[in-house]
């Protein structure tokens, strides 16, 4: 998390604050088990070493990739309410988790929460483009409105609008509940899997979207095998899964990120990411665990597989018939549910 000068969380770096001459001071998360989890303590020794006067406001999250959970919205909570401090809630993928926005209810009851701010693309199944900035404190919204100049496209309130009347209230919860019974399984299927092939899957309960699977035995063979994998998958169209290698760095803004996009400086394992994102069908998950089944024992054969030119792993007459099965049966399914 993060105090923005400064407190704004670990990865959460805006171009605002700094675009104002404020200066975002990371803090780093906590290893608790396998989950990366809010340093409270670091918080407050912050706090106390910059002067609560001198803080813009501290900026948590409650979406993010495992195994980093949800921030300690809470304690965070009432640590802003002790000293004055605003207290804005990242809170991108959180509309669609019941825990998420107890979360925020939770600390908005304890402590101060001044805003939270949720995608409508992750949430409500819309293009890319829009978000919805929400509160506890009607003049204070109503203060952020006015600072809109509206001059923006329409097209995203119209999207959100046509896609609620569309699903209706029944609709949209039905894909709540459907997305949170399809995390369970695909936690079990990502499980067996990991099993399968010497890994394991992250303990990490308290993210309630998205799930971890350890690959420390492809880490032995350096770097490249890890972000192999990453392009292997993305090329056989799994889009949505991530590998995090160890040992990446990346300067943001003056700020070196050690472990890079892994949300610790130096996490035990590297490992691979997937999520249970509304919308999501069975079988989604399962094409998802073929592919990855496919990809994990290809890495592990002990001749490298060859990187083309593109440095995408090549594909075979067998894997281009199997993707064009796999394209028809989607449109068909997506067809039966258009009729």
């Amino acid at each position: 998390m993060s105090l923005v000068n400064a407190l704004c969380y670990y990865t959460t770096l805006s171009a605002f604050p700094l675009s104002l001459g404020f200066e975002p001071v990371v803090i780093e998360n906590v290893l608790e088990g396998d989950e990366l989890r809010t340093d409270l303590n670091a918080v407050k020794s912050r706090i106390l070493e910059l002067g609560a006067e001198n803080i813009l406001c501290v900026h948590s999250t409650t979406s993010c990739f495992a195994p980093r959970v949800p921030d300690r919205l809470e304690g965070l909570a009432e640590i802003c309410a002790k000293y004055d401090i605003p207290h804005i809630v990242n809170n991108a993928y959180g509309v669609q988790s019941s825990k998420c926005m107890h979360l925020i209810q939770q600390g908005a009851r304890r402590g101060r929460i001044d805003a939270f701010v949720q995608s409508l693309d992750k949430n409500f199944m819309v293009p890319v483009g829009g978000a919805v900035v929400a509160g506890f404190d009607d003049s204070f919204l109503e203060e952020i409105s006015k600072m809109y100049p509206g001059r923006a496209s329409a097209s995203p309130s119209l999207d959100v609008l046509i896609t609620l009347l569309s699903l209706g209230a029944s609709g949209y919860k039905n894909l709540l509940t459907e997305r949170k019974e399809l995390f369970a399984y695909l936690a079990n299927e990502l499980k067996t899997l990991a099993a399968k092939h010497n890994e394991r899957l992250l303990d990490t309960p308290q993210n309630p979207i998205s799930l971890a699977m350890s690959l420390k035995n492809m880490n032995d063979k350096g770097t490249s095998a890890i972000t192999q994998l990453g392009s292997m998958l993305f090329t056989r169209q799994v889009s949505g899964a991530r590998v995090v290698p160890l040992g990446t760095s990346q300067t943001v803004s003056g700020h070196v990120f050690k472990g890079f996009m892994s949300h610790s400086n130096d996490y035990p394992c590297a490992y691979l990411n997937a999520a249970s994102a509304i919308g999501i069908k069975k079988q989604d998950i399962d094409l998802f665990i073929k592919r990855l089944d496919k990809c994990l024992r290809q890495c592990r054969k002990e001749k490298p597989v060859e990187v083309v030119a593109s440095g995408a792993p090549p594909t075979t007459d067998e894997e281009i018939t199997e993707l064009t099965k796999d394209l028809t049966a989607s449109l068909h399914v997506e067809a039966e549910d258009l009729d």
